[in-house]
């Protein structure tokens, strides 16, 4: 894959590209501010970018907006977002669209190698890559009063635990149910939200991610 890595701290910018091209991609450009990160995006349309909330020139959020940007001129554009904290409002504002070839990280996270190459790798194949954090904190911040008619109350705890990155099992043992029976309800669950078998998006956050944009 061709990747733009966009992160004005050295060690961090550094580290990512020495393990992305560990993996056999190839980083095409890097970006240290906001225009040259959306010079490099429309310049090289790289196959997957990795692209830093807050950069230079005013450390604000140039680095989602030269993401958006690059988007609206490149629809579909995959872009794997990266933050130190949860942005609550820039992770909406990044999903408002509903497309796919979107993920949302905390740094944290990119010291998870085998997480983040397959998040890279996810993005790149138009998917949806959230960290189960992102997903958690935004479940939180008052989604969980929204309810989406056709779920049952116990669909919805499956659903709230699902956000926290629990495996069937681990839902199990907090709801007291076997992992056959937290099977059968996700199974109920993504079948009502649409939700279909594919192999570049994870039912499992497009389900939290269908229940947090529920009006």
């Amino acid at each position: 894959m061709r990747i733009v890595v966009a992160e004005d701290l050295y060690l961090l910018r550094d580290g990512m590209v020495r393990l992305i091209e560990a993996c056999g991609h190839q980083v095409v450009a890097t970006a240290t501010t906001g225009p040259e990160t959306l010079d490099a995006l429309l310049t090289w349309r790289p196959d997957v970018s990795i692209v830093d909330v807050r950069m230079p020139p005013t450390q604000s959020d140039e680095g989602l907006r030269a993401a958006l940007a690059a988007r609206a001129e490149l629809p579909g554009l995959p872009v794997l977002i990266l933050s130190q904290h949860v942005e609550q409002l820039y992770a909406r504002e990044l999903l408002a669209d509903g497309g796919g070839g979107i993920g949302y990280f905390l740094k944290e996270s990119v010291f998870d190698a085998d997480q983040f190459i397959d998040a890279v790798e996810r993005v790149a194949g138009g998917g949806t890559a959230m960290d189960p954090a992102v997903i958690a904190k935004l479940l939180s911040s008052g989604s969980s009063n929204r309810r989406l008619g056709g779920l049952t109350e116990r669909e919805h705890a499956v659903l709230a635990l699902m956000a926290q990155g629990l495996s069937n099992r681990a839902i199990g043992e907090r709801l007291f149910l076997s992992e056959s029976a937290i099977s059968k309800y996700t199974t109920s669950m993504f079948g009502k939200l649409g939700i279909v078998d594919d192999d570049n998006n994870n039912r499992r956050v497009l389900a939290v991610l269908t229940y947090l944009n529920e009006p």
